[in-house]
């Protein structure tokens, strides 16, 4: 798993992200200049950057290029949280401390993660006597 990303390059990629489209630099930059005072070759530096590392590709778009995301955030995510649980030396007492953390929205999200994970419930899994043929008595 690639290092987290770091604090302008998380900017970036939130902004490639949410497009979810083929970006330029001059969009990156006009959207990241609304909240900070950043240059051109800043942004254009930071997406070569995040193009080495295999968080973007590019295709030449005359003398410039168009940066699209190689993977979503979510995925992202998912790998900084299962990097961080690989390092525990205790990875049941560190999902218990996680699952303490969460809000009640987030627990509601595992749940349905879960529950999409395991798939739709079959008819003997809900009543476990009717595929041996007993009514449950």
């Amino acid at each position: 798993m690639p290092r987290p990303l770091g604090e302008l390059e998380d900017a970036v990629m939130t902004r490639v992200w949410k497009w979810n489209r083929p970006v330029t630099v001059r969009e990156v930059l006009e959207d990241l200049q609304l909240e900070r005072s950043i240059a051109y070759t800043t942004v254009m530096t930071v997406l070569d950057n995040l193009h080495q590392k295999g968080w973007v590709r590019r295709e030449a778009e005359g003398r410039a290029y168009r940066y699209e995301a190689v993977s979503t955030r979510a995925a992202y995510a998912a790998a900084l949280m299962n990097e961080a649980w690989a390092q525990s030396d205790n990875p049941a007492a560190a999902l218990v401390a996680f699952f303490g953390m969460m809000s009640d929205e987030q627990r509601q999200a595992l749940s349905d993660a879960v529950r999409m994970v395991q798939g739709p419930e079959t008819p003997e899994a809900e009543n476990p006597g009717s595929a041996r043929g007993d009514s449950g008595r």
